[in-house]
């Protein structure tokens, strides 16, 4: 009895995009006929000219998308979709990425169809401010607002203490520094 090669296998592969064409080279793909996967992220941004943020989609993995597809069948056709550079590889030998992977991101993208990426802050967690007209400040985390999308921060200068409301998404979890070396 011979064991025969397993082939005519669909897998998961990584396909690296031309420069912007990510949506292209995914909506080209599911035109073949192939399950495709491109995780977005929602991405905050302050509009330069009225201050107030903006959201916009961008890919999680920015000229990267995932495809799956059995690749001694498929490989050519896939290559040559436009919108698409190549097929993740090594020495010419395309590298198939874990379903537990892709089952990982998919679990963490929300009704919305976007990528949960933010960490919870706890009471107390030290915070700076990133983006805005108050960037670079430093604060302790407080509470979440009823809408979630905003944050109070408690700020302390000299025997002062005030607390202020930002937009979640403008602040992250500040690094923690050792006070200065002190010889005795």
């Amino acid at each position: 009895m011979e064991i025969e090669k397993i082939t005519n296998v669909s897998r998961w592969y990584a396909v690296y995009t031309k420069p912007g064409e990510e949506s292209r080279a995914n909506q080209n793909l599911i035109g073949w006929g192939v399950e495709t996967f491109s995780p977005k992220i929602r991405k905050k941004r302050l509009n330069p000219f009225t201050g107030k943020p903006l959201s916009v989609s961008a890919s999680l993995f920015p000229r990267y998308i995932f495809a799956r597809f059995d690749a001694d069948k498929m490989m050519h056709k896939i290559s040559y979709t436009r919108g698409v550079k190549s097929v993740v590889n090594f020495n010419h030998t395309p590298l198939a990425v874990e379903d537990e992977i892709i089952a990982l991101i998919r679990a963490k993208v929300g009704e919305d169809g976007f990528v949960r990426l933010e960490e919870e802050f706890k009471r107390g967690d030290e915070v700076r401010i990133d983006d805005g007209s108050m960037c670079g400040i430093k604060g302790i985390f407080d509470s979440a607002m009823r809408d979630e999308r905003r944050i109070r921060i408690l700020l302390t200068a000299i025997s002062y203490q005030a607390s202020v409301i930002v937009e979640k998404a403008l602040v992250q979890r500040a690094c923690v520094t050792l006070p200065p070396y002190k010889k005795l």
